[in-house]
């Protein structure tokens, strides 16, 4: 199997720049943030997008039961929160982005040129299925440097129908949770850790399980780098999808693009 080209060539010396200056002005952007309600992400602005090497993608999957939404679970708030989360980080930060989101699966070798893979809804219709090909795949585009976010899933009964596949990735690496002082939370935004960030309808932000608390939890390589974010009782994704909606919290939109740039950050510095 051929190296990540990821690795094998990282990041052209612009795109180092590009990191080292977006680490330098973070103060500048902090006070810029999204916190204005009326913020908007114009996409008939040509100037707002600076088209370079870094490409969302969303990882579709198979479930253990067949899903009744026509994409499957996978797809859930696809294509706008992918898009939205984009519009972000080019108007946030200095990475530069590709305009359009990718959606690969596991058993596709296209995953070993793109260092981050966005997943959601893994714990719903008896929890995610990866054939032994995909579980290959993951551990092997895991150990050589990529970085995977799971985001949206809730309660104990969507963990356990999660764990009992995913634990098939790394049998032999603990799943750990992250304390809040990690230095994933405090990368580009200064936040206390995990944080539960509500679906469009549950205004007043209600547990939509059995655990009340939102929860980060990683699986490290042997170096002690994140290689696998697990956001449980949280779901950034609806901050993405609903930056625009008029009833949707703000402080929930701002939440979920500064905890979504701090991982985006962290996946491509480390």
């Amino acid at each position: 199997m051929e190296p990540l080209s990821f690795l094998s060539r990282r990041y052209s010396q612009d795109t180092l720049l590009s990191l080292f200056f977006l680490f330098a002005l973070q103060f500048i952007h902090l006070s810029v943030a999204i916190a204005d309600p009326t913020l908007e992400f114009p996409v008939d602005e040509p100037e707002l997008w600076r088209e370079g090497e870094f490409s969302f993608v969303r990882l579709q999957y198979d479930t253990r039961y067949v899903s009744r939404r026509s994409m499957g679970m996978w797809s859930t708030d696809f294509p706008a929160a992918d898009i939205n989360f984009l519009k972000g980080v080019t108007r946030l930060t200095n990475v530069k982005v590709n305009q359009e989101p990718i959606v690969l699966r596991l058993d596709d070798q296209q995953i070993f040129s793109h260092p981050f893979i966005y997943a959601v809804e893994m714990g719903r219709n008896g929890g995610v299925f990866f054939s032994p090909q995909e579980i290959n795949n993951l551990r092997e585009y895991l150990l050589r440097g990529g970085f995977m976010l799971i985001d949206d899933f809730w309660g104990t009964y969507q963990w356990d129908a999660f764990y009992q596949m995913f634990s098939l990735v790394f049998p032999d690496r603990e799943i750990i949770k992250l304390d809040s002082s990690h230095e994933i939370f405090h990368g580009f935004y200064d936040v206390e850790g995990a944080q539960m960030i509500p679906a469009l309808s549950n205004y007043d932000n209600r547990p939509e399980g059995d655990v009340e608390y939102a929860s980060n939890h990683a699986i490290l390589d042997d170096n002690g780098r994140v290689m696998v974010l697990i956001n449980w009782n949280s779901d950034m994704g609806d901050g993405w999808e609903h930056t625009y909606h008029r009833e949707y919290p703000v402080k929930y939109a701002n939440l979920s693009y500064q905890l979504g740039i701090n991982y985006l950050i962290y996946a491509l510095t480390h």
